[in-house]
Parts: C-alpha cells; structure tokens; sequence
C-alpha cells in the first residue's frame, strides 16, 4: 500500500470547496481589528483571539519595530545555546510577577509549550489526566511522553474522581486542564479540581491560553479569578491571543521550572522566539499591567453581543468569557452557516470534529475589547437572519 494513499481518499474538504461551503485559510488584508479586509471585503471580525485589540496598539508595534533594528531578524538557535537574549530573561521575570510565580520559560509558539511541558515531566509510570475538551496540544503533549493519559468528563468532578480513585493516591500524576476552553468558552472548575488534587496527591497544571487577558485580576487568569495562585502548579499560557505576538510560557516553581529547560526536548532542540516576538509580547505585558481595565472593557463588549443576539432570539451557550459558542449540529449545515455569514460580511469560525464531538458542530464567536456597540448589533442581524435561513 502506497503511504500517500489516505491523501487521495481524503476527499471532504475538495467536496466543501465544490459546494462553495469551504470555510477556512481566507485571505486577511489588513490588521486585526473589529472591522478587517479580507479577499477585497469588508468583514466584522468575530473570530479572532485578539482579545485585547493589541495587535493594533502602536507602543507595540514599535517595540517589535526596534527590537529588529537591535537584535536584527531572528536569534538563529535555541534559548540552551546561542538563543538567550536579554529580552527572553526580561519577559521571563515580568511574566513571574504578572501571575506570581517563581520562575518562567518561554517557548517558540504555544503548542510547543505543552509539548514540552508534559513530555518533560511525564515519564513511564506517570499519569497525565485530562478534561475532554483540553486542547489539542495537551493530547499532543500527553502522546510524546511516556506518561499514561486518562481522560475525565469535561468539567464533570465526579468523573475527575473516579479517576483519581481508579489511579491511586501513589500514582505519580498531574492534572491537566484549561483555564477558559477555546471552544466552549467554560471556566474549569479550578477550585474542586485543585481540593481534589490535593486530597488524591496530584500536582495541577492550568492552561490558560484563552484566560490570560480575559477574566481575573487585571486580566491574570483563571487562577486569579478563584484567588488560587499559589494552588495551582504549574501554569501555561500564550503570546498569540492577549498578548498579540507568537510564542508561550510555563511558570512555577524554581525547581520544576529549571528541571524542564534543561529536559524538554521542545525547548532545547527549538529556535527561541524572535526578538521582533520578545519585544511585542514583552510590550503587550506592559499594557495589560498598566490598563486594568481592558479587561472590563472586554467583559463589557462581551455582554454586548449577547444582549444584541438574545434580543434577536439567537440561541447560543451562555458564557462569562468573551468566547460566545453557537450550536449547529452536524457539519454540512456548519460550514454553510459560516459561509454564508462570511459573504455578509460576518467573519466566524467553523468548529467541526475533532475539536467536537460528532453532532456538537458550533460556530464560535469571539470579542475583542475595542468592538463597538453598532458593530454588536450589526452582527448580530446578520447572525440572526442567516440561522432563521437555515432554520436553527
């Protein structure tokens, strides 16, 4: 049998763009902000993870534009060897006094950071247990180890426990979650989970790529929003999404945190981030600190587009986080949906398995902090009158 054989039998997304229902890889011509071009149009952005609108934010964009003249276009090898530079040490320290811990490590991207994380701390023996709905990265993460994975109903504690009972209290194990979850926009239930890990001797780690710049104090996380730092383990975030520039972290503490720079392959044999990547999160960091308020303004915008769509009688899941899930069901109708919105000039995202279950097909929406009340109440028409089209 010829290897490239599943490529041939792969037909779905050639049968999506013959219908004219393909929703993914359109083409952006312009920054990401409330109002976007893309492919000669223009859309509301309702599908970006620039929670805070700092993609735009010209004391960003600056510090990315001088970094490259200092440090020059990349740093041409990994943070162990040649690629340290002053920028990582300092976005490093700021990062630990941003959400209190002792000790943080940057990484190149955010998938890689939970690649690196779990492979390095998770050996034979060992237990890597995981909401259902973790991220992809986390499952990726669980398979490069040599760790076992067991999966717990999400946000179900009475699952979480039998597992931890079904493990045993001796079992090396570390619980793993997400902060905010992409899709669903839930809030784990940290403070159960932490009681738990504790009462089953279990450590916790919280991803809190979609909770940092979103809920907590000042925008810290999920941790935060429970007042559990200091329960909490060991906690992931991104670069990508709040932060508005590419890369991840771990934080915790000073053991854990140096045992993993010098045993997480991930880290070691990858280029470190760029210093153009450095600068912008480092900037990005600095205004969130110093503007609190983002994060209000973005649980306000957020309540916004959920007023605008209940008055319109759009069902959707009700959230406190600025990811709005719309159910649709089965993927066809999905992907039609989102088209249809897109030549609206409404820019969604199509979730299809498997980031869902099979009939749990949603579109998800996302806020950022500087969308306006009119820009709302447009969507929302648009949203409203493509369902009702397509009878949901």
């Amino acid at each position: 049998m010829d290897i490239f054989e599943k490529c041939a039998k792969y037909t779905m997304a050639a049968e999506a763009r013959k219908a004219g229902i393909y929703p993914y890889f359109h083409c952006l011509e312009s920054r990401q902000a409330p109002e976007v071009i893309m492919e000669g149009k223009r859309r509301i952005m309702l599908g970006s993870n620039n929670y805070l609108g700092l993609t735009a934010c010209q004391e960003v964009i600056d510090a990315g534009l001088a970094a490259m003249q200092k440090y020059g276009t990349g740093c041409s090898g990994s943070r162990f060897l040649n690629g340290t530079l002053d920028l990582h040490l300092q976005l490093e320290k700021e990062l630990c006094d941003f959400i209190g811990k002792q000790s943080a490590m940057t990484f190149s991207t955010g998938f890689q950071t939970n690649l690196g994380i779990i492979s390095a701390l998770c050996t034979k023996g060992d237990y890597i247990i995981c909401d259902r709905e973790n991220h992809a990265s986390i499952y990726d993460g669980a398979k490069l180890s040599y760790g076992e994975m067991v999966r717990f109903f999400h946000n179900d504690m009475d699952s979480l426990k039998r597992v931890l009972e079904k493990v045993g209290p001796d079992a090396p194990k570390l619980i793993v979650t997400d902060g905010v979850f992409s899709m669903s926009g839930d809030i784990a239930n940290l403070p159960d989970i932490v009681d738990l890990a504790r009462k089953y001797n279990a450590r916790v780690m919280v991803d809190d790529s979609h909770g940092l710049g979103t809920i907590g104090e000042g925008g810290r996380g999920t941790a935060s929003y429970f007042h559990m730092e200091d329960q909490v383990d060991i906690i992931m975030g991104t670069f990508s999404k709040s932060f508005a520039s590419l890369g991840g972290f771990a934080a915790g503490d000073e053991v854990v945190i140096d045992y993993m720079r010098h045993n997480s392959r991930p880290f070691i044999f990858s280029a470190s981030i760029p210093p153009a990547n450095a600068a912008t999160t480092l900037a990005a960091l600095r205004h969130v600190v110093a503007h609190p308020e983002l994060k209000d303004q973005l649980a306000a915008v957020s309540d916004c587009l959920r007023n605008c769509l209940r008055e319109r009688g759009v069902r959707f899941k009700e959230t406190s986080t600025p990811i709005i899930p719309i159910y649709t069901t089965d993927r066809q109708t999905t992907m039609k949906i989102v088209m249809e919105l897109y030549n609206e000039g409404v820019f969604v995202n199509a979730v299809l398995p498997p980031a869902t279950p099979e009939n749990e097909c949603l579109i998800r929406t996302s806020l950022m902090a500087n969308i306006s009340p009119a820009l709302c109440a447009e969507a929302a028409d648009k949203i409203a009158a493509v369902l009702k089209k397509n009878n949901i």
